[in-house]
């Protein structure tokens, strides 16, 4: 360890200066103050750019988090739909009870009417509403001398086939466009023609208005051959088969026949919980006793 420790006088001198320099660093660095009063400001011009854009990129931000909503048509809103738009449960009740009662929508003011919503929010939620297209767009009632409000209603003969019936030939019936004519026969040709002219209102965007509008120049002549079932003999897998039945139907029907022992009119299965009701006459096309 002694070599270690044996310096010269040169190694010596060397040393020194080498700690002195250090000290003198140090004493700089503790007691001289290096930093400047001169402080880099900003531009007001570009601080003023720079906020604009941060606040342009946050309420871009904003809207892509907000909801969106997609064109809908008023009379099917749910509950959580009138929520998301911000209607009360008052309004969205009153909404409800006019529906129940077969009543349609057909414009804003209609729907503002109705559910009493506040001006501000129908201007918000309005521009969404969507209308069938005979609502929209409907087409100018005519009258002339062979077809007008006061002629009298045609005759069996008179009136064409529904199932042959083509979309121009529909048409012509008030209310009746483009997309339901297409509609129409796009059910008639999935099933192979119509059975009666009751199977119009499984068609949807049909009102009874419209419907009676049809039936008054349209029947159906050449109906479908099906399968029909006697009410009191009918199997399970047979009702099934039936349009608007399914097997919890079925089985009711099947357990109310053995409680009655044997049903007295087609109309005796309206009379237990769960049967679709304003399906009965589509039904009742499967049926007989």
């Amino acid at each position: 360890m002694k070599s270690h420790f044996n310096f010269s006088k040169q190694k010596r001198s060397g040393i020194f200066l080498l700690v002195l320099l250090i000290i003198i660093v140090q004493c700089l660095y503790v007691f001289v103050d290096f930093s400047s009063d001169e402080i880099n400001q900003p531009r007001t011009d570009e601080l003023i750019l720079y906020r604009a854009e941060v606040d342009s990129l946050r309420r871009v931000a904003l809207q892509n988090k907000a909801p969106k909503i997609y064109p809908f048509n008023p009379n099917y809103i749910t509950d959580y739909k009138g929520y998301t738009l911000g209607m009360s449960n008052e309004e969205i009740d009153r909404l409800h009870q006019f529906r129940k009662q077969e009543k349609w929508i057909n414009s804003a003011i209609d729907f503002q009417n109705v559910t009493k919503v506040s001006d501000s929010l129908l201007a918000i939620i309005s521009p969404y509403f969507k209308f069938p297209d005979w609502v929209t767009n409907p087409k100018p009632r005519t009258y002339n001398n062979s077809h007008s409000s006061y002629s009298k209603p045609k005759t069996n003969t008179q009136k064409q086939d529904l199932n042959t019936a083509t979309a121009s030939q529909l048409q012509k019936v008030y209310g009746v466009g483009e997309k339901l004519s297409e509609r129409i026969i796009n059910y008639r040709n999935k099933y192979g023609g119509f059975i009666s002219e009751v199977e119009l209102s499984q068609i949807w965007g049909l009102s009874p208005e419209v419907i009676e509008r049809i039936v008054a120049d349209f029947t159906v002549k050449t109906p479908r051959q099906i399968n029909k079932y006697n009410l009191n003999e009918v199997t399970r897998d047979q009702l099934v088969t039936i349009p608007n039945i399914d097997y919890e139907i079925a089985n009711s029907i099947i357990e109310e026949r053995i409680l009655r022992e044997g049903f007295q009119n087609i109309e005796d299965l309206t009379k237990f919980e769960g049967f679709p009701l304003k399906k009965l006459q589509i039904i009742k096309l499967y049926l007989y006793l």
